[in-house]
């Protein structure tokens, strides 16, 4: 088994204090191994967002420890922090992040100078992330010139120039269509595999679960086994097959998030079955 490149024990995280706290992640414990992709999947407001903030050091536990590379940083100073974020983790996120006024090779350029790397050095290294990623031809381009896809791929270029253990991925395939938001996951399995990176990821859309090596589920702070789920078909939303409306066509049963898509559905139901 590959070595463990993030550990966690027992975080927990609270905002306020006394009568008005209110605990958004409960004692969480979780080991995550090189070359591994972990997806955190469950309802908005379960905490996963605030988990991950944890795990990439942006946000301090309230109790627990946290490790990367068998380096502990749940203790470190605030000084001390923005390094670890620097050359530990590769952040992606679901707006891309891109500075509008850089072209593509600039954007990944950035992140190498906060890391002293600069020159000569920073360019090459750009270039050659983002060739890598097929995108050789748009070094140039600025990001209101690149698709939702190769903007995607800029910032995970960005995510791997400092040579993080851990990529943290924040929804990286909800402003994608199916798909392109699947060949991002499939890009995201190649670098964990091959570059035995672990890749974090905190999404709703049920359309990647293949990809992950693990599903878990995180609800009201706590990891749980997920129930039943399906997709519903309108809007394409996970939901839990146990608790929520459904209807039938053709003998197939199909769930919906609510009445409203279910009586979509029902209008015109060859529009959604594929």
């Amino acid at each position: 088994m590959n070595a463990v490149a993030l550990l966690a024990e027992n975080i927990t995280k609270y905002f306020g204090q006394g009568r008005t706290a209110v605990t958004a992640v409960r004692e969480i414990s979780l080991e995550i191994y090189k070359g591994e992709i972990v997806l955190i999947m469950g309802p908005s407001g379960s905490g996963k967002t605030t988990l991950l903030s944890m795990l990439g050091a942006l946000l301090r536990p309230s109790g627990g420890r946290i490790a990367v590379d068998g380096q502990e940083i749940s203790l470190l100073s605030e000084g001390k922090l923005p390094d670890i974020r620097l050359r530990h983790f590769g952040f992606i996120f679901q707006d891309f992040n891109l500075l509008s006024a850089l072209n593509a090779r600039e954007n990944v350029e950035v992140v190498l100078n906060l890391a002293g790397v600069k020159g000569r050095r920073a360019r090459e290294r750009a270039e050659k992330l983002l060739r890598e990623l097929d995108l050789g031809d748009r070094l140039e381009f600025r990001p209101d010139q690149l698709s939702g896809g190769e903007k995607q791929r800029v910032a995970i270029a960005r995510a791997l120039a400092n040579d993080p253990a851990v990529i943290l991925a924040d929804e990286p395939t909800a402003n994608l269509d199916s798909r392109i938001g699947h060949e991002v996951m499939r890009l995201l399995r190649k670098i964990a595999r091959e570059q035995e990176r672990c890749v974090i990821i905190v999404s709703h859309d049920q359309r990647i679960k293949d990809i992950a090596d693990r599903v878990l589920w995180l609800e009201d702070g706590e990891f749980r086994a997920a129930a039943a789920r399906a997709e519903d078909p309108v809007c394409h939303m996970s939901v839990d097959i146990e608790t929520t409306v459904a209807a039938t066509h053709e003998g197939q049963t199909y769930y919906f998030c609510a009445e409203g898509c279910r009586a979509e559905f029902l209008a015109d139901p060859v529009r959604f079955v594929r």
